[in-house]
Parts: C-alpha cells; sequence; structure tokens
C-alpha cells in the first residue's frame, strides 16, 4: 500500500479547513538540572531559554498550515498579552483568525511547561502550570459564531473540532455548526474531549478518541484489538457516524470504514519522548486526507506515520509533507523487495530526492562477491542517503566476459546484493554500458573504483549535467573475480604469492553533514 499512499501524500494539493475549538498557548521554559535546591527537595531548573507554540485547536490549525492547507480558526482568546502573541503566530502562519473572538470573561489559556536538562541525557519535563477558566462560553459569543457558521462552512473543504473542554465546543455551538455542514455536504471529524457523554458529537461523520477517551465513553476496557473494534462500532452506531476510529498509541488505531469493513492499523514502533501534540497531528493528518479526496484507509495510514514522528519530538512540534514523506520511503521500502525494474527504481530515486535524500549509484557484474565488491558498496552509500546498483544482466557479463562468465546467475547476484545493507535498491541493466539506465535514474552522485579515470566513467558527463558529481574510490589490491576464477581453477583458495601480505586499508572516515533544523511556529528567547 506505499506506493498509494505516497501518491496521495504528494497530491494533497491545498484543502482549505475549518478548524473550531479551544486556543492555547504552550509556553515552554527550558534549562539545566543540576541540583537539588536547598529552599525544598525540588530540582533547581536554572532556565536559559523561553519557547512559544500552539496548543489545542490552534496546534491543529499551525500544524495543517506546515501540511500545506488553508485553514481558518475559530475559538476564543482572553483580552491580555497572552492573546496578542496567539494572534501573532497564527498570522505569521498564514492561519485566517477572523473568527478568532476576544472576551472579557477568561485569559487566554496557557500551559506553562519546564524542561530540564542534564548531563547528556534527554531533556525531560518537570512540572506544567495551566493558567485557564473552564467555564463555557457566553451566549453572546455563542451567537456570534452561530451567525458566522454558514460562510465558513461554505468556504471550507471539511471541519474539525478539537475540544480540550475548555468551554469553546458547547452543546448548543456544535450543534449548529455540524447540522449547518450535513446540510452543505462538508464531512465534520471530531477530536472528543475525555468523558462519559459524547451526546454533543451527535451527528459528526468521524472521531478520532483514543483508548482512554474510547473506553470511558463506551464504559468498555479496551485491552485488546477486539475490544477496540467492538468500542469504535458502539461510538459509530451510537453517533450516527459514517466512519469511526479508535487511537491506539503504539498498537496503531482501529477503524471502522464507511462499507462497515473493520481493520487495524499497526503503527512502526517509535523511541518515545513525548506524547504532546500527537492527537492534534492524527487529527490534522487525517481530516487533510479525507479533505483532499483521500480513503479513510490511507487517512489512517498516514495518520499513524504523522502521529509516530511528533512523540519523537519535544512538545507540540510541526512537521512537513517532506518529513511524511521521508519517512514512508525510508522505512517502508519498495514493495517488500529491493530488486526492481529500471522503472520502479527510477520512481523510487524520484522520490528519494522529493524527501531531500541524495541518490548514489555505482555498477558492476557482482559475480563472485569479494571483500573489494563490499568497500566499495559501503563506500559508495556513505556518499549520500540511498545507493541505486546497477547490475549487468548475464547476456551483458557474456559481451564484456566471455562465454564462461558469469558464474552465478543474474537473479542470485541480484538477490546476494540486495542483502547487504547499504544498498537501497538492485536493477539489472542489459546493455554493456549503464548510461541509459544512469539517464533514467538520474542520481545525485555516480560512484567508481579508483583504478578508473575520470574521463573513463561512462555517465560522469550525464552526471555532472543535472548537477551531480562522480567520486572514486580506492579499491582494495589483490581481490577480482577474475583472479578468483583462476585460484579455483588452480585448485588453491590461497591468495597468489605476490598478493600474500595484502592488507585491506582502513575504510575512509566520511564526515557527515547536518543539515539545518527547519523554522516551526515557534518563538524562542534565550
Amino acid at each position: 500500500m506505499i506506493d498509494p499512499l505516497i501518491s496521495r501524500l504528494e497530491n494533497l494539493g491545498q484543502p482549505q479547513v475549518l478548524v473550531v475549538g479551544d486556543l492555547i498557548l504552550d509556553r515552554y521554559i527550558w534549562g539545566y538540572a543540576e541540583r537539588i535546591s536547598q529552599e525544598a527537595p525540588v530540582a533547581l531548573l536554572r532556565a536559559d531559554q523561553r519557547e512559544h507554540r500552539l496548543g489545542g485547536a490552534s496546534s491543529v490549525a499551525t500544524m495543517l498550515a506546515a501540511l500545506g492547507a488553508k485553514v481558518r480558526l475559530m475559538g476564543v482568546v482572553g483580552r491580555d498579552e497572552n492573546a496578542a502573541l496567539v494572534r501573532e503566530i497564527l498570522r505569521e502562519q498564514g492561519i485566517d483568525d477572523s473568527h478568532v473572538a476576544t472576551v472579557d470573561d477568561r485569559p487566554t489559556t496557557v500551559k506553562e511547561r519546564y524542561i530540564g536538562r542534564a548531563q547528556d541525557r534527554h531533556p525531560q519535563q518537570m512540572i506544567r502550570v495551566d493558567y485557564e477558566v473552564r467555564d463555557p462560553i457566553g451566549g453572546e459569543i455563542e451567537k456570534r459564531f452561530e451567525a458566522g457558521i454558514a460562510r465558513a462552512v461554505s468556504d471550507a473543504d471539511i471541519i474539525l473540532i478539537s475540544d480540550y473542554d475548555k468551554g469553546v465546543c458547547t452543546p448548543g455551538l456544535l450543534r449548529a455548526l455540524i447540522a449547518e455542514a450535513r446540510r452543505q455536504g462538508k464531512r465534520v471529524l471530531a477530536d472528543p474531549i475525555r468523558g462519559g457523554d459524547y451526546a454533543k458529537y451527535a451527528g459528526v461523520h468521524c472521531m478520532t478518541p483514543n483508548r482512554l477517551e474510547a473506553g470511558l465513553a463506551t464504559g468498555m476496557n479496551i485491552r485488546s484489538h477486539e475490544d477496540a473494534i467492538s468500542a469504535a462500532e458502539s461510538l459509530q452506531s451510537r453517533l450516527g457516524m459514517e466512519a469511526s476510529i479508535v487511537t491506539l498509541d503504539r498498537d496503531g488505531m482501529a477503524l471502522i470504514d464507511p462499507a462497515g469493513g473493520k481493520s487495524i492499523h499497526p503503527t512502526r514502533q517509535r523511541q518515545v519522548y513525548d506524547i504532546t501534540g500527537a492527537g492534534d497531528m492524527v487529527l490534522s493528518v487525517i481530516g487533510l486526507v479525507l479533505a483532499a479526496g483521500g480513503s479513510y484507509e490511507e487517512a489512517v495510514a498516514l495518520g499513524n506515520v504523522a502521529g509516530g514522528l511528533e512523540v519523537e519530538k519535544i512538545g507540540v512540534a510541526l512537521l512537513s509533507r517532506q518529513e511524511i514523506l521521508t519517512d514512508l520511503v525510508e522505512h517502508h521500502g519498495s514493495g517488500g523487495t529491493k530488486v526492481l525494474s529500471r522503472a520502479s527504481a527510477a520512481e523510487e530515486c524520484h522520490r528519494r530526492r522529493r524527501a531531500g535524500q541524495k541518490v548514489v549509484f555505482t555498477n558492476g557484474c557482482f559475480d563472485l562477491l569479494h571483500v573489494g565488491h563490499v568497500r566499495l558498496l559501503a563506500e559508495a552509500a556513505d556518499q549520500g542517503d540511498f545507493l541505486v546498483v546497477g547490475l549487468n544482466s548475464d547476456a551483458s557479463v557474456r559481451r564484456l566476459k566471455g562465454e564462461t562468465r558469469p558464474v552465478n546467475a543474474e537473479a542470485a547476484r541480484a538477490e546476494v546484493l540486495a542483502a547487504i545493507g547499504s544498498v537501497g535498491c538492485v536493477t539489472i541493466f542489459e546493455e554493456d554500458t549503464p548510461r541509459e539506465l544512469i539517464e533514467a535514474l538520474r542520481p545525485d552522485v555516480l560512484v567508481k573504483g579508483g583504478d578508473y579515470a575520470p574521463h573513463e566513467v561512462v555517465g560522469r558527463e550525464e552526471v555532472e549535467s543535472w548537477g551531480g558529481k562522480l567520486v572514486l574510490v580506492n579499491i582494495v589490491a589483490g581481490h577480482s573475480t577474475t583472479r578468483m576464477i583462476e585460484r579455483a581453477g588452480r585448485g588453491s583458495l590461497r591468495p597468489d604469492a605476490g598478493h600474500a601480505a595484502t592488507q585491506v586499508p582502513p575504510r575512509p572516515n566520511f564526515a557527515s553533514v547536518e543539515e539545518p533544523s527547519r523554522s516551526t511556529a515557534v518563538r524562542r528567547d534565550s
């Protein structure tokens, strides 16, 4: 299913999304937690940096904007300095805040987190302080929102409800919103509160509660995939939804699709640093995919990838489509095989470049694999992110080496190469030279052994013409397939006398270059 997923991701376009819910300002105070306070048995944080990010519905909005959607936000802020900061960040991200109301009866909701660094360990959250009022918004504000709902819905491809139980998502407002969306034929997705009464979400097309939330809403203890499916079915029936999703953290998601299909969508195991924002990211990606015309299966699969990437970051962090694409091509491969046709290899190279990766190419007969081959492949792989090996077909080898070659058939040679970890994929070519294959793959780096002069390398001019480069690597002296065959013919597997003392040179140490970090909707003060 990976190829359709990549295609869907690459063709999302710029859907228009209306996000309704609770706006939150996330403040992060970073510092060094080096000792215990003398005043009390608590860690002392020596603060050196402050960051501001958006949470709640405003987090969903910024995530969608970073993923290329056009976003309009509906919610409230207080009449304070924090509200000005929220609006400024929204506008910097190109988010329409014309439906964000300023109210006098509550402050802007702020969650202040203190993050401590200690020695070389990963930073850890030490404490969170919340500033908020959770009472429902007043009738005047609710009526003001209701008056603008028809226009806001008409401009949207999908509506997302991000309910953090801070007072915006009242039953009256949601009832008016869902009814208008239904009237206009627009989908509504909800990320619900934690509680036992979901009546106010009746009529939404789908919701994305997590394991605990779904359990509280249905009275079930969700321990297995079967439990998750049962909970999803119960919510779908009770709320009149077309589909139902229950997110299961490390176990992926349970889905009841519009046709009644029941499925569990597993996710790749991750190093979890912070679950903050994972639910927002899942809602954002599922909503974006559905708004672009994707299926629930595609939306859930891509939501799994994005949610997994989110928990690998500290706090609420933004993702780009390129990061999701990179994860897809890096960790899911190409249909389970590394031996690809020319067309499939070219498509894979294109995807890798779109994901910001550098494609490396080398070629050869690789008849009897030896240490020289392994070193060449390892050093070639060091030149970029994805190594493609062009392998001469059996007919091509015979024309180059004679009728007694190759010793091993092309399928066997390809399988052996594909088993090497540094090799990204293998593709077989019939021609005497790899020129046409190189033109099809358009690699960024062309690698050959140092026994070639630059002008002798086929494909060098082509690679350099599109901005790539040729890299010549040292060969391991005394090792060749021809010599191995000659020794085998003499009945000896010992090295020739002239090469008995040959030392395999150490591999050169290639320095890595760290890419500059991508800017996000973060305000940072050091």
